[in-house]
């Protein structure tokens, strides 16, 4: 069964998303059809030459009694067990962020450091059990869910902090809620707890609300433009933003099945979209290794971004209205202004 009680058809998610859902479904009624509802691609245009920061969906995690999630980290593993075996205790279930380098169901296992949201659902004897519902073709191969027992050694390890996460990694950790969120500092095992939310939670849960400090697109056609803006004139970028883009695709993806399913698009027309949305991604990829073997071909991206609107516009009067640009000052979240903890 699928953790959120979505229908088993509809597409799978990212793991930041797949493992969030799945931690809040027993505390977020709906939080499915909220995600689906919800789901953006909001940028920031304000940042220095070359980088981006990404808003996939508005806060999901607020509950009905006043509640929210927020980061927790340790700075050694003797602190970070304790506090997770008594956050466990408190609240029945841990989300924590690994480090697919360590995880060894993962396809990057032993390969590549990145992080990773999973699920700490038990401690008995000694040995957590461990669950991790995301699946997906990755670049290192198949990855499939994971059900199973960690002892101490095994956790510590699969929760090791990413060494030196580079600024789109720390923003996308950031963002990661929705909303900008403050992170531990770096180096830290990192995991998420519930608070008490703002008295004024409810006005920045609104998915027209800006996801943090600047200024930010909230509509897809300004979003991709600025996002293929920075493509074309920083060679990195293609590499170090595929992930958001596949992550965007993923999501957008579920929406539209999931409007689909509610009667509300046309199966085929939704599935044009779903398409072009898959394409980008893989384009960014193609692009980047192309890239790299000093071969840049700007031209396969610009043409999968305009293919993807025009599928998009395609569908007309069935789609939600959308905000376009909007600005909030440092004051409104006080959050750093760059949006990055170093």
């Amino acid at each position: 069964m699928n953790p959120t009680g979505a229908p088993a058809t509809m597409p799978d998610l990212s793991c930041y998303t797949t493992n969030l859902l799945a931690h809040l479904a027993p505390d977020v009624p709906g939080v499915r059809r909220r995600f689906a509802e919800g789901v953006r691609l909001a940028v920031r245009l304000d940042l220095p030459p070359g980088e981006l920061a990404f808003s996939h969906h508005p806060r999901l995690d607020r509950t009905g009694d006043g509640r929210e999630l927020a980061y927790r980290g340790a700075a050694g593993w003797p602190a970070a067990r304790a506090a997770l075996h008594d956050t466990l205790h408190r609240e029945r279930r841990v989300l924590a962020a690994g480090n697919t380098r360590h995880l060894p169901w993962a396809a990057a296992h032993g390969r590549a450091d990145a992080p990773h949201w999973l699920l700490i659902h038990e401690h008995r004897a000694g040995r957590w059990r461990v669950a991790d519902h995301f699946t997906a073709l990755t670049p290192y191969g198949d990855q499939e869910p994971f059900h199973g027992w960690l002892d101490d050694a095994g956790l510590a390890a699969a929760l090791a902090p990413v060494p030196d996460p580079p600024p789109e990694v720390v923003r996308r950790d950031r963002f990661a809620l929705g909303q900008e969120t403050p992170l531990p500092p770096a180096g830290q095992y990192r995991w998420l707890t519930w608070q008490a939310a703002p008295p004024d939670a409810d006005a920045h849960a609104d998915g027209a609300a800006a996801p943090g400090p600047g200024t930010w697109s909230l509509g897809l056609e300004t979003s991709l433009a600025a996002i293929a803006g920075v493509l074309r004139t920083d060679a990195t970028a293609l590499a170090r933003y595929a992930d958001d883009l596949w992550a965007a695709a993923r999501h957008h993806a579920y929406a539209l099945a999931f409007a689909v399913a509610d009667g509300r698009l046309h199966p085929e027309s939704a599935a044009a979209v779903s398409a072009a949305w898959g394409e980008l991604p893989r384009t960014l990829r193609f692009a980047a290794q192309s890239a790299a073997r000093g071969r840049p071909r700007p031209g396969v991206v610009d043409r999968a971004v305009e293919h993807l609107l025009s599928a998009r516009q395609a569908l007309g009067a069935d789609l939600t209205p959308e905000r376009t640009i909007m600005e909030r000052t440092p004051r409104d979240t006080g959050g750093p202004e760059d949006g990055e903890h170093r």
